[in-house]
C-alpha cells in the first residue's frame, strides 16, 4: 500500500488537495486524529477492498493531537515503511486574506487570525521540516495544484518529476525568501521602471517582459541561467531531493524579476521538469523598482 500525509497551513488548499487525491484515485480520511494511522492502515490492508493508495489528511483544528504526528509517523513507519508528507503552505498576508474572504474562523484564533497562523507555523514547524513535498499555493491557481499532485502521486512518474520546483521572484526591498535555495539577483538588467509607459506595468505584461528580454545582456543571462540550472536539477535528484526554490530578485518584484522567473519556470516545464512559477512581491508596490 501506498501511503500520503496530507497536512500543512490552514487555508492553503488541503481540502482541494484532498478532492484531488479522490480523483487520482486514493482514499481519503480527513482529520484522522495520528495515533490511529497504524491501526486504520492495519484494517485496510487486512480487508478486501482492494485499496491501495490512502492519503491521511491532517490539521491543527486539534493542537494537542497535532503536536503528537511526528512521533505517530515514526510509529507508523516502523510498522508499514515509508510514507510520504505533501505539506500545504502559503504566505501569512495570503492566508489573513484568504480567511477575511471566507469569514471563517482560524482554528488557532482568539480573536486576530495572524496571532492564529504565527501560532500555528510554530505548532507545524517540525513536520514541515520532514515534509517529502512543500507546496507554497500563495501564487498557485487550482489547476496548478492540481497537475502538481496528479504529477507526483500518480504511477509511472519520470525522475524529472520526482522533484518540484518552485521559481519564485521577489524584490530585495522587501528581503530575501526565507525557503530559497537558490538565489539570483538580476538588478544588473535594464529595468523598466525608467519607462514611463512600462512603470505600472509587471512582468506579466507582454510590453515588460519583451522589454527585458529585448536586450543581449538579458537574453545571454537567461541563457547561462538555463544551462546552469540544468546542470544542477540531476545533481539535486540524485541526492534525493524532492523540492526546489530558486528565487529571482530585483528591486521591488515587479518587472526584471518576474519576466526572468517566467522565462526559467517555461524552460525548466518544456523540459519535463514539474514547474511553476510564483511572484511574492508583485503586487506590494505598484510603483517599486
Amino acid at each position: 500500500m501506498k501511503f500520503v500525509i496530507i497536512t500543512g497551513m490552514s487555508g492553503a488548499g488541503k481540502s482541494q488537495a484532498i478532492k484531488i487525491f479522490e480523483d487520482i484515485g486514493y482514499y481519503c480520511i480527513d482529520n484522522m486524529p495520528p495515533k490511529l494511522f497504524s491501526k486504520v492502515a492495519e484494517v485496510l490492508s487486512q480487508s478486501d477492498s482492494g485499496l491501495s493508495k490512502i492519503a491521511f489528511a491532517i490539521d491543527t483544528r486539534s493542537a494537542s493531537m497535532y503536536s503528537e504526528l511526528c512521533s505517530c509517523i515514526d510509529e507508523f513507519e516502523s510498522a508499514n515503511g515509508k510514507c510520504e508528507i505533501l505539506f500545504l503552505d502559503a504566505d501569512s498576508q495570503v492566508l489573513v486574506k484568504r480567511y477575511k474572504e471566507s469569514r471563517r474562523n482560524h482554528p488557532l484564533s482568539s480573536g486576530s487570525v495572524l496571532e492564529g497562523i504565527e501560532a500555528e507555523r510554530a505548532l507545524v514547524k517540525d513536520v514541515r521540516s520532514r515534509a517529502s513535498y512543500i507546496v507554497d499555493t500563495s501564487n498557485m491557481k487550482p489547476k496548478q495544484l492540481k497537475d502538481y499532485i496528479t504529477t507526483v502521486f500518480t504511477e509511472g512518474v519520470n525522475e524529472r518529476n520526482t522533484i518540484s520546483v518552485n521559481v519564485m521572484s521577489f524584490g530585495f526591498k522587501y528581503g530575501i525568501p526565507m525557503d530559497a535555495d537558490l538565489v539570483f539577483d538580476v538588478r544588473f538588467l535594464p529595468n523598466p521602471f525608467y519607462i514611463p509607459e512600462l512603470k505600472e506595468k509587471t512582468g506579466l505584461d507582454r510590453e515588460v517582459f519583451e522589454y527585458v528580454l529585448s536586450f543581449e545582456l538579458s537574453k545571454d543571462f537567461v541563457n547561462r541561467l538555463n544551462d546552469m540550472i540544468s546542470f544542477l536539477l540531476p545533481n539535486y535528484i540524485n541526492e534525493g531531493k524532492s523540492n526546489l526554490v530558486i528565487a529571482i530578485g530585483c528591486t521591488g518584484g515587479k518587472h526584471r524579476s518576474v519576466t526572468v522567473a517566467n522565462e526559467l519556470a517555461k524552460y525548466l516545464t518544456d523540459n519535463g521538469y514539474n514547474t511553476f512559477a510564483s511572484h511574492r512581491d508583485i503586487n506590494k508596490d505598484r510603483v517599486a523598482h
